[in-house]
This record gives C-alpha cells, structure tokens and sequence, in this order.
C-alpha cells in the first residue's frame, strides 16, 4: 500500500514574473506549480529548508505526495525539478494532481536485499552487478510502493535476475513486459570476476627511427674513415 507523506505549500499569485521567483529565492521560498486532474493549474510556494530536506529521501521522488495548500489537501507526484547548477538550492517544481481511480505510471526505486548472504555473494571472485536501479510501473495510487525488494538470497554464480522475475506487490504491473519477451531485460547478473592479463608487449617489425639513427650514424662514420685510412698506408 502506498504510503503518504505530507508537506506545506502556500498559494503564489505572481505568476510569470521572474522577478518575482528571484524575490521568492531570496526570501527562502521555492516557486511552484500544481496541474492536472480536473482543476486549473495553481502557482504554490514552499518553505525552501523543510522542503529541500524532505528532497533528500527516496519517497519525494516516488510517492504520493499530500500537499497541503493553505490548509486543503490535494494528492499529487512529483513531475519534474530544476536545481540550481551549483548551489544546494532548489529552483522550481511541478506537481501533477493524481486521481485515485486513475492508474498512474511511475518509476520505482529496487531495493536488493540479502545479497551478502546469497552463494553468488559468499563466493570470492564473482561480481554481481545492478543493471537496473529503478522499474517504471503501472497501478493505482492506493497500491503504488515505494520501493520494490529483489530478494537475492538465492542468488548463485551465473545467475541472471530478468524483469519478469521480480515480485510485485498486489495490483502493480511492468507495462515493459507486455512489448515483448526482447524487453524482459536482465535486472541482476552474477558472474566470476575476468582476470584481466596483460597481454606480453609484441616485439614491432619496424625499428624506431630513434634506433635505427644510431647504427646508421656509426656506418656512416666507418664508411668515411675507411679511405683516410687506405690513404695513410
């Protein structure tokens, strides 16, 4: 079952006015917008700490949000955020109202777990490698998860984990899976570690010019002092 998380907001009525957002930024505010559902699309602000700390978890970005809007509640995802390029600021939101007879399609976070307690992962030389972090899915706001766990306890040397053998909570599906079995992609592969050899240095059939300089200089230098020699006898 989805799990909601509240945060406050409060009505803007600037709207379109980058001073305004700049104003708003130096006051400690972040301009906002909710659209979507059957209402019209409203400007809102957020207290930038509170709301910059509540950014740093994995639910802001995959979960119901219940945004409080001057006292009244509207469920809503987060759609899209502009960070400053450099500062630990945020510069603006989008919010997309959600209905909850509505199936919604979001991307999830994986979580995988018992991996150190799984042969592949007790087994010295093999790498077990995360191909995907994130699975988009389809369900019904009620039944969004916040996360779906990859249990890879039983995780052996030269296993493959595909998408279609992930287990999903009750009333949540992959609509990747219904393009075709060429999408059911790989999720986790575990395999031995390639030692990587370095190859011995093959012996060039072209000398350097810098090695070749050398010999032809002492030649020439024999090949002149042959005559002076001749000339003496």
């Amino acid at each position: 079952m989805a799990v909601i998380h509240n945060i406050k907001a409060t009505s803007r009525h600037a709207q379109g006015n980058k001073g305004a957002s700049r104003r708003l930024r130096r006051e400690g505010f972040i301009p906002a917008i909710v659209y979507g559902g059957h209402a019209e699309p409203k400007t809102i602000q957020f207290e930038h700490i509170p709301t910059w700390l509540a950014s740093q978890n994995e639910w802001f970005y995959s979960s119901i949000l219940d945004l409080d809007i001057d006292g009244k509640a509207e469920k809503v995802l987060l759609r899209d955020m502009q960070r400053h390029p450099y500062k630990a600021q945020i510069m603006h939101m989008d919010f997309l109202r959600v209905n909850e007879n509505e199936a919604i399609r979001l991307s999830v976070p994986l979580h995988f777990l018992n991996q150190d307690k799984s042969p592949a992962g007790k087994t010295a030389g093999v790498i077990v490698t995360h191909e995907l972090t994130a699975v988009e899915v389809s369900c019904l706001p009620k039944d969004l998860p916040e996360f779906i766990a990859v249990d890879l306890s039983e995780l052996d040397v030269g296993d493959i984990v595909h998408l279609s053998q992930i287990k999903l909570p009750a009333g949540v599906e992959i609509p990747e899976l219904k393009l075709g079995k060429e999408h059911d992609v790989a999720v986790v592969i575990a395999k031995h570690a390639r030692e990587e050899v370095e190859p011995a240095a093959e012996v060039s059939a072209e000398v350097p010019a810098t090695q070749q300089a050398a010999p032809d200089a002492a030649k020439a230098a024999a090949d002149k002092a042959k005559p002076a020699d001749k000339g003496k006898k």
